[in-house]
């Protein structure tokens, strides 16, 4: 006889009553009926029993749980039939196809993408839960879009084998503006002003682009967050913000933004004092503090402070230092005493140096630029150090440094060198635009070679005019201590006749070996010997220059080169610098065991000034001096030039200067450039730094004297991209001074295809 035991188990189980529908018995089979596509073992592993075990009206409730708790079934029950067991399911639809119509905001693998978040997919379980999850998780990525007018419709239509097809229909609506911003309780500060210091603002003429018109939660708290630094910064200790409204109005299209606030009165400081566990001279602490007795209160000189001592601290070991400010306000005199109070914690040393993130670099590469080393005393300064070395690599486009504690000890911490790897090779393309058409120049380096941190170049030009083979190659760790080694190899042949532009060739051999000597972590000492054979063929009617050498010098001539420079490195990044600075200076000479002899002295000194935190300013000066020796000039080819997207933007490449009576730039025995650049993020994108914009001024004097009245200037805006394939650089630029005979171009670019 068989008889169904249905829902009765769980409701017994549910409510603690006992169902006597039927005695214990052993279960001889186990039989399941109406599954599709769930496989058969999955039903058997969430039964209590097997065959040969009793069963009991618990088991059957446990049973019917477990099954019901998957998911996967919309009804279950058990059915006993001569001691055979069986399991009766029906299963819930599986979601055949996914359909969203009307998108167009977001594509539509972002949207299933999200939708997958919710559990809804191709191929999964339907639940009507699910489906209303899944639409307002749509709902939610429009509104992150300020789009609070889109309307989803959802329709799930039963197909054939227990499936459905689900399909969002979506009018998408229009994207809601911001329309007024009101600050409410401002005296001391104009409202407009106030308004300024928001990222978020009113439709202008860059929203369509940064999306600062539309509303954004985050965004609005930041903007708060700097309001109350402009109030906290000035002296308003009690500064508050009251309130925030945000509405939106009945059609959904305009958003208002209000927020009050109580100023308080401006607070001067009366007294600084420390107190506490005083590990470093009290006189000493008291310099590291940036606020002082009868300057008005900012809330940014008191972080400096406490981040001045705490840093102080942790150079002698001591990472966990707190340092706490207590402010006694004297409400009645508008004044604030700080007491700042210390506790060094635990001394600690570095366990373990840990690297991860070169998947391509040998860790030895990141490894020996630290300057923290494992089992020494933990040091903040060197830390920071380590940090803008590994930066100032070029290798990647990201360096982070963490400190966790060691866990089960109290004095130990680890150091977690995180980076993001770049391409370090470059296949170097340059063109320029003007009035005389395109001029193009390349060349392939690759800055580290197999992970080694070795650098090669290779240039190959094969124009009718010039022709140039080169290669060199630098080692940064010849040894240990990182004295580094190189060498250059080339050879350059010029034919001008090639293109009727002048009547004569030069041929140029040579090599240098080069080497690099550390004296501090900043300051590096280059020294450098070579060789060097040029012969000049000079051909009826060919410039009086090439005449005029082969007359000084001989048509065949050797140099034997050395080199010596010196260069210090203070910035904080090699990617996107905003404070530092490069300087080097360098003498270059023709020494006895060739038969030309001259000297070249160069300078140069890059400086960068943060103005804010997205601004910061860029100067650069560069000097050149070069004369011969033995009573000869400098040979022409060992002049100075300049012009070009690389020194005085707006001109052609090395156009500067003297010419002959072809038109040709000669270059001079002297020169003197000077840059200076208004650095910022391009609009609407200020966290992104694979992309800066600059404002700039460019000028520059080559000649045998250092005359104003032969210098060249330019302006203009300059972008540059570091992007997946490589750095572009696109300079727009307006010559302010030139001469009669200056070739100018007023695009210029540069791309280099990393690899």
């Amino acid at each position: 006889m068989r008889f169904c035991k249905h829902m009765l188990f769980v409701l017994g189980a549910v409510l603690g009553l006992s169902a006597h529908a039927f005695d214990p018995f052993v279960v001889k089979d186990i039989r399941i009926e109406g599954i599709q596509r769930t496989e058969a073992g999955t039903i058997f592993s969430y039964l209590p029993v097997k065959v040969g075990e009793t069963m009991t009206e618990d088991k059957a409730a446990q049973a019917i749980r477990s099954l019901y708790a998957t998911g996967f079934f919309k009804d279950v029950s058990l059915e006993v039939d001569n001691g055979v067991l069986i399991v009766v399911v029906q299963e819930r639809p599986s979601v055949a196809q996914i359909d969203i119509v009307g998108a167009k905001e977001f594509s539509k693998e972002d949207l299933l993408k999200g939708l997958r978040t919710t559990g809804l997919a191709d191929g999964r379980i339907f639940d009507r839960g699910l489906l209303d999850k899944a639409e307002q998780e749509l709902k939610r990525q429009y509104i992150s879009r300020g789009k609070y007018s889109a309307q989803i419709t959802t329709t799930a239509t039963p197909l054939e084998r227990n499936r459905v097809a689900v399909r969002f229909d979506i009018v998408e609506g229009e994207v809601a503006k911001i329309r007024q911003i009101s600050i409410i309780g401002s005296r001391v500060f104009r409202e407009k002003d106030l308004v300024g210091l928001f990222k978020l603002r009113t439709p202008g003429l860059l929203t369509w682009f940064s999306k600062d018109d539309q509303y954004s939660k985050q965004k609005l708290s930041a903007d708060l967050e700097t309001l109350r630094s402009h109030y906290l910064d000035r002296g308003y200790l009690e500064f508050n913000i009251d309130s925030t409204q945000v509405s939106i109005t009945p059609d959904k299209k305009d958003v208002y933004i209000t927020v009050g606030i109580d100023e308080g009165p401006q607070y001067t400081v009366s007294d600084v004092k420390v107190a506490g566990e005083m590990l470093i001279p009290e006189a000493d602490a008291l310099k590291l503090v940036k606020l002082k007795s009868g300057e008005i209160f900012s809330r940014t000189r008191l972080t400096e402070s406490t981040k001045a001592i705490s840093e102080r601290l942790g150079n002698d070991g001591y990472a966990f230092a707190n340092v706490n400010a207590v402010p006694d306000l004297d409400k009645d005199k508008r004044k604030v005493a700080f007491t700042f109070f210390i506790d060094p914690g635990r001394r600690v040393y570095i366990r373990r140096i840990n690297v991860t993130g070169n998947s391509r670099s040998r860790d030895e590469v990141v490894r020996r630029e630290m300057r923290q080393v494992e089992g020494g005393w933990y040091s903040a300064d060197k830390i920071t150090k380590s940090k803008q070395r590994v930066d100032r690599l070029g290798y990647f486009s990201d360096v982070s440094i963490e400190t966790p504690s060691v866990p089960g000890t109290t004095d130990q911490v680890d150091l977690n060198v995180n980076v993001t790897e770049k391409p370090t090779g470059n296949i170097l393309f340059g063109a320029g635009f003007g009035s005389e058409g395109v001029i193009l120049s390349g060349g392939i380096t690759q800055q580290n070679v197999f992970g080694s941190g070795n650098h090669i170049g290779l240039q190959i030009n094969s124009s009718k005019v010039n022709t140039v083979y080169s290669l060199s190659f630098t080692q940064p760790y010849w040894t240990v201590d990182g004295v580094s080694r190189g060498f250059d190899v080339y050879h350059r042949k010029t034919d001008p006749s090639a293109l009727g532009l002048g009547l004569y060739q030069t041929s140029t051999t040579g090599g240098q070996a080069r080497l690099g000597v550390p004296l501090t972590d900043l300051d590096t000492v280059t020294l450098g010997l070579g060789y060097e054979d040029t012969s000049i063929t000079a051909f009826e009617g060919a410039p009086i220059r090439i005449t005029s050498y082969v007359n000084t010098f001989g048509a065949s001539n050797t140099a034997v080169l050395g080199t010596a420079g010196w260069g210090r490195d203070t910035r904080d990044s090699a990617i996107y610098p905003t404070s530092g600075a490069i300087t080097r200076a360098g003498v270059e000479t023709g020494i006895p065991g060739g038969t030309l002899r001259f000297y070249k002295v160069s300078a140069e000194h890059k400086r960068y000034f943060p103005l804010t935190r997205d601004f910061t300013i860029y100067v650069n000066g560069e000097f050149g001096y070069g004369n011969g020796l033995g009573g000869k000039p400098l040979p022409f080819f060992r002049n100075f030039f300049a012009g070009g997207p690389t020194s005085v933007r707006g001109f052609y490449a090395a156009n500067i200067g003297p010419k002959d009576a072809n038109g040709d730039p000669i270059g001079g025995s002297r020169k003197l450039l000077g840059n200076a650049e208004l650095l910022f993020p391009f609009p609407g994108l200020p966290n992104d730094k694979s992309v800066r914009v600059s404002a700039f001024v460019d000028a520059g004097v080559i000649g045998e004297t250092y005359a104003i009245g032969d210098l060249r200037s330019a302006v203009g805006l300059s972008v540059l991209y570091v992007s997946a394939f490589g750095p572009l650089k696109i300079s727009f630029a307006q010559p302010v001074k030139s001469q009669i005979g200056d070739r100018t171009q007023k695009v210029q670019f540069t791309f280099g295809q990393q690899f």
